[in-house]
């Protein structure tokens, strides 16, 4: 995912190793973006976005994940997602999605 971020912007990257570790790292970091797979040891995708969201209410959470079933994509949208992107991503939708993450970010700051 790391090779389809655009490198002409100054994004500063952090890496969890499972969702717990996931979850501490938010707390430290507070990213404007968070990235998160449904697949982790310790806890899973689904609560490490339920976790996130419960401490910020506006965390920008996208899910990627290889399971499109409606009923995990629902749950996760239900969770507080803010999009899903398909594994493995291609580089122009996952520029469309930063693009709508940070103009997202932008409203609610004004």
């Amino acid at each position: 995912m790391k090779t389809c971020i655009p490198k002409d912007r100054e994004y500063e990257l952090f890496e969890a190793a499972n969702g717990r570790e996931g979850v501490e790292m938010f707390q430290t970091v507070k990213p404007d973006l968070v990235f998160m797979d449904l697949t982790m040891p310790e806890i899973d995708g689904y609560k490490a976005t339920e976790e996130i969201k419960n401490l910020d209410k506006n965390a920008m959470i996208v899910v990627a994940t290889a399971d499109v079933q409606p009923k995990s994509l629902a749950k996760v949208m239900a969770l507080g997602a803010f999009t899903v992107l398909k594994k493995p991503p291609r580089k122009q939708i996952l520029e469309d999605i930063i693009d709508k993450v940070e103009t997202q970010i932008e409203k609610s700051s004004s």
